[in-house]
């Protein structure tokens, strides 16, 4: 391409110093950003990363193993390495050591549950976000009469596939939690909506002296058991039962709600607030950890895509500044409020009764 007479042009500022002209490539690259995304979620569909942690493949034999078409696997392979998901030398490809460690599916470390929903369910949900903003209701399973929650736990498969997404998102943050947290001021805690119970896992794995449990509605229950036990603390950690609407929260020194009250709308997370600091006994603690927006609403980002993902997600839904959550909080009686940053996008809001 030639180039033209003001190609790398300089241009003046208000104040006479020379600044960069600008370009559209951010915008257009944050606008073809599926793209990209597409790619790497496709890649774990197919075992890519999976397939890749036995050991380097050239693509031919990826051809074979992954059942794809010659026509344009090197360009999907060559794709992935200049996206710095694979690396490539002498015409074989294998896993960068983050894809090794996150998306090989046979490690515990795996977050990839997490992507096979956004393949399955978010991407296609996603391109009606503009009907979504026009009209402030869901465009999942919603839009023919059906429930989120319905629809994810109809079946052993969909649900088994949601829960350890639950504990693709929640891994940094409990990891982080079991670190920050002064556990050793307490003797019991409560995940409520535990999911698989990664944050169980990590808190008790971390804490000998811990013991503990997750609640969450009973179908989950068989998960949450294969989980803990395959971490061997199936003696310290134990499945309660039952609905958070319906029922009351089991009581301990600690409870946890994670990447939970952003489902629901606001009167929902004060009924939740309010369980919570019912179950807990005089001293004790709730922790609040989501993808907390920063309270000026202009650095997390992922929290406030977060947000919309509720919309698309939920009837009421929403994401929330740390501020917010500790008004919240105080309204139902908690004291000594604070907010801790976590890992990546997540904090945690913490509350003593």
């Amino acid at each position: 391409m030639q180039s033209t007479p003001n190609a790398g042009r300089q241009e003046s500022g208000a104040n006479g110093a020379s600044q960069p002209e600008l370009t559209p490539e951010r915008l257009l690259q944050l606008g073809m950003g599926f793209w990209a995304s597409k790619t790497l979620l496709s890649a774990v569909e197919l075992g890519v990363f999976t397939r890749l942690a036995s050991g380097p493949h050239n693509a031919a034999e990826l051809t074979e193993a992954l059942g794809l078409h010659p026509r344009s696997v090197l360009d999907f392979l060559d794709a992935l390495v200049a996206l710095n998901l694979l690396e490539r030398e002498n015409g074989t490809y294998r896993n960068t050591p983050d894809s090794d460690l996150f998306l090989d599916m046979a490690k515990p470390s795996y977050v990839g549950g997490l992507l096979e929903m956004a393949n399955a369910r978010l991407y296609p949900f996603w391109g009606s976000l503009t009907e979504a903003l026009r009209t402030g209701q869901p465009q999942n399973e919603a839009k023919q009469g059906g429930n989120l929650f319905d629809s994810i736990y109809h079946d052993e498969h969909t649900l088994r596939s949601f829960l350890r997404a639950m504990s693709g998102v929640s891994l940094g943050a409990a990891k982080a939690i079991a670190q920050k947290f002064p556990w050793q001021n307490y003797g019991t805690f409560i995940d409520i909506g535990t999911a698989q119970g990664a944050l169980p896992v990590q808190v008790a794995l971390a804490h000998p002296h811990l013991r503990g449990g997750g609640f969450d509605l009973p179908v989950v229950g068989p998960v949450f058991d294969e989980y803990v036990t395959s971490h061997g603390l199936q003696e310290r950690l134990l499945f309660h039962p039952g609905d958070f609407f319906k029922d009351s929260c089991p009581s301990a020194d600690v409870l946890v709600m994670g990447h939970i009250l952003h489902d629901w709308d606001l009167e929902q997370k004060l009924v939740l607030l309010a369980k919570c600091y019912s179950a807990l006994p005089p001293g004790g603690c709730l922790i609040v950890y989501d993808a907390v927006i920063d309270d000026d609403r202009r650095r997390n980002a992922f929290g406030l895509l977060m947000s919309l993902n509720m919309l698309i997600e939920t009837s009421g839904g929403f994401d929330y500044t740390g501020a917010q959550c500790c008004t919240w909080m105080k309204e139902v009686g908690f004291t000594q409020i604070r907010v801790e940053p976590l890992a990546g996008p997540d904090s945690m809001v913490i509350g003593i009764r």
